[in-house]
């Protein structure tokens, strides 16, 4: 539909004249189709995704900074 929007405007600009009336039934019977479309397709099955992210456990403890001892500020 934006294209067709699109084409009349830029037809409009070179003074070519499009009757709206063109326009509003070519949208109509394109939302009418879709509502066709909506109620003939199957549900869609939904999309299996990947497995949230879990960090692991580290293997060892990273050292803190040079001079620190643990249990004292």
């Amino acid at each position: 539909m934006p294209t067709l929007i699109g084409l009349s405007l830029v037809g409009d600009g070179l003074g070519m004249h499009i009757p709206k009336g063109y326009i509003y039934f070519t949208m109509g019977f394109s939302v009418f189709v879709e509502m066709i479309n909506l109620r003939i397709r199957p549900p869609a099955t939904p999309v299996s995704l990947h497995q949230p992210y879990v960090r692991e456990p580290a293997q060892q403890s990273v050292p803190g900074p040079a001079g620190h001892q643990p249990g004292r500020p």
